[in-house]
């Protein structure tokens, strides 16, 4: 792990670490496998976190750091859940979520926000709290929401690269910030594409009770 935070290359004048290139590019890979709803979503994306964790810890953003840990976490169970709610046919089942789970996903971005920007400023362990809080709660709930196959996530993630791409700017991480601009793009079409799932697994549902 040490070679790949010391070893890298330089675009435009700017080092990039292979720990950074490869974790990042393996990012970008989950979004696309996250489209198709693969299974290897969930230990590609173990592998980025691996090595985004160390990136962020040495650019001294805490709370993008100690996303990846949760992010593991709630890929575990996301790989746990996908496994057992898989349609032979049509893939992992997904929904859209119903206006209360919408407004609880909301209530617990804006208080989660603010409780860890909170923390994370009196450990003194971030130089941008609140970005940095943003962009961990964020995550935590769009890979929750992920688990649970709802489409939403995908809007989620639209707020993180939002915030992402000026963070990652001001922390002189800017393969990153390409990295989420290209995100933004991939989740677009991610969201289009559940959604249209949803509506098959909507279908379908209504046929069987019918």
């Amino acid at each position: 792990m040490h070679v790949l935070m010391q070893q890298g290359f330089t675009v435009f004048g700017q080092k990039v670490s292979w720990a950074e290139f490869i974790g990042q590019v393996f990012a970008l890979v989950v979004v696309y496998l996250a489209q198709k709803r693969s299974l290897w979503t969930w230990p590609v994306q173990l592998v980025s976190v691996t090595l985004l964790f160390v990136v962020y810890v040495s650019a001294q953003l805490g709370g993008t750091a100690a996303r990846q840990v949760v992010i593991a976490l709630i890929t575990l169970y996301g790989w746990w859940a996908w496994t057992r709610r898989r349609d032979p046919v049509f893939g992992v089942v997904v929904r859209k979520g119903t206006t209360k789970e919408r407004i609880a996903v909301v209530a617990a971005f804006l208080l989660g926000t603010v409780a860890f920007a909170s923390l994370l400023d009196a450990l003194d362990a971030s130089w941008a709290p609140w970005p940095d809080a943003a962009i961990f709660v964020g995550t935590v709930l769009a890979f929750t929401l992920q688990g649970f196959g709802l489409v939403e996530f995908w809007l989620v993630w639209l707020v993180v690269d939002a915030i992402g791409v000026p963070l990652q700017i001001q922390s002189g991480l800017w393969f990153s910030a390409a990295v989420y601009t290209v995100f933004a793009v991939l989740v677009i079409r991610g969201w289009i594409d559940w959604n249209r799932a949803a509506k098959q697994t909507t279908g379908r549902v209504g046929a069987a009770t019918s």
